[in-house]
C-alpha cells in the first residue's frame, strides 16, 4: 500500500563528515571528497535516480523507500515497502526487488504498486538486486538473505523476466549472487557474488539468454578474509565497474583490470550514478547515504 508522506525527515547539511580527497584513479579521473548526506538509518540499499535528479534508496529493516529531491530534502516515498532492497528507475516506474517475495514496480507519480513476478515453479522469490535492458526485460538476483525457513526456492539464482512476464532461471551455480548489471552495450551481464572473491561475466547472446560465464576479476581482500565477495555495483559510460566491498568501492575497467579503491567511512552496500550530469556517485553504506563527485559519467539504463 502506498502512503504518501509529506513531512520532512531530518534534512541535514550537505556534508556531515568528509574524508580527505581521494587520489585520481587512472582511467576514471578525479574523485572528490566523500560526503555524508543523511544518517541514522538501519541498513541502506538500492540507490537509483530519475531523469530529474531525484534519488531513491531503501532502508531494509525499517521497511521504507526514501526519496531525496534535488534540493536535498528527504522524505518517505513508500512505507511499508516489503523490505525492498535493489531499485532502478525506468521511465515513470521504480523497479524494486522485494525481499518479502517478489519483483515489483511503483508508479513514481502515484506510488501505485504492481507485481511483476512473484513465483518461479510455484515458489516465492527472495529478490535482491536488478537491472533492466533495452527490451524491457529485467535480470534480477535471488540469494538466500532474509529468506524464510524452509527456503522457498531452495537454490540461489539469477533470473530474467521478459517484457511479456515470462521468468527464466539463468544462473544457479554462484554462491550468494547479489549485484547484477549490464555493460553499456548490453553484451555482458556482470554478476557479483557476496561469498566468492571472483566476480563473474556472462556473454549476452540475446535478451534473457546468456552463454557460459567466466571470471571477470578478483576482489582485493580485507584483512583476515580469503573469500569476501561484493554486494552492489554501478558502471560508467566507459564500462568501468564500481563494486561495493568491505574495502570500499573497488574499481575495475572493462577488461577486469583493478584501477583503485574509493574508501567509504562505512562499509558500502550499493552505489549508483546520479546528480547533475550523472557524475555523482551515491553510496548506501550501512547507516548512511554518501555522495562523491567525479569527473566520469554514469551509464544511463533504458527508460530513464
Amino acid at each position: 500500500m502506498f502512503r504518501p508522506v509529506f513531512y520532512c525527515l531530518s534534512v541535514v547539511p550537505l556534508c556531515l563528515s568528509c574524508t580527505s580527497l581521494a587520489e585520481d584513479i587512472t582511467g576514471v579521473g578525479s574523485i572528490g571528497k566523500v560526503q555524508r548526506l543523511h544518517t541514522d538509518f538501519a541498513f541502506t540499499e538500492g540507490p537509483t535516480s530519475d531523469a530529474d535528479g531525484n534519488l531513491y534508496f531503501t532502508d531494509i529493516p525499517n521497511n521504507r523507500i526514501h526519496k531525496r529531491d534535488t534540493r536535498g530534502t528527504l522524505t518517505v516515498f513508500v512505507e511499508p515497502a516489503g523490505h525492498c532492497n535493489g531499485l532502478m528507475v525506468a521511465g515513470d516506474r521504480l523497479l524494486a526487488c522485494e525481499m518479502d517475495g517478489q519483483l515489483k514496480q511503483y508508479d513514481l507519480a502515484t506510488g501505485k504498486e504492481t507485481s511483476l513476478a512473484s513465483k518461479y515453479e510455484g515458489a516465492r522469490f527472495n529478490a535482491n538486486d536488478l537491472v533492466i535492458d533495452r527490451s524491457d526485460g529485467i535480470y534480477f538476483s535471488d540469494p538466500r538473505f532474509r529468506a524464510p525457513d524452509p527456503w522457498p526456492q531452495g537454490t540461489e539464482a539469477v533470473y530474467y523476466r521478459s517484457a511479456d512476464g515470462k521468468v527464466t532461471r539463468l544462473i544457479d551455480d554462484r554462491s550468494a549472487p547479489n549485484g547484477v548489471i549490464l555493460s553499456p552495450d548490453e553484451k555482458t551481464l556482470y554478476v557479483i557474488p557476496s561469498m566468492e572473491k571472483q566476480m563473474w561475466a556472462y556473454p549476452v547472446e540475446s535478451p534473457g539468454k546468456i552463454g557460459p560465464g567466466k571470471v571477470f576479476c578478483e576482489l582485493a581482500q580485507p584483512d583476515g578474509k580469503t573469500d569476501a565477495g561484493g554486494d552492489g555495483l554501478t558502471i560508467d559510460t566507459n564500462g568501468n565497474l564500481y563494486i561495493t566491498t568491505g574495502l570500499g568501492l573497488q574499481v575495475f575497467d572493462a577488461t577486469g583490470k583493478a584501477l583503485g579503491i574509493i574508501k567509504i567511512p562505512e562499509q558500502p552496500a550499493n552505489v549508483s550514478f546520479g546528480g547533475k550530469d550523472n557524475k555523482t556517485l551515491f553510496v548506501t553504506a550501512r547507516t548512511s547515504l554518501y555522495s562523491i563527485e567525479t569527473s566520469t559519467t554514469g551509464h544511463v539504463f533504458p527508460g530513464k
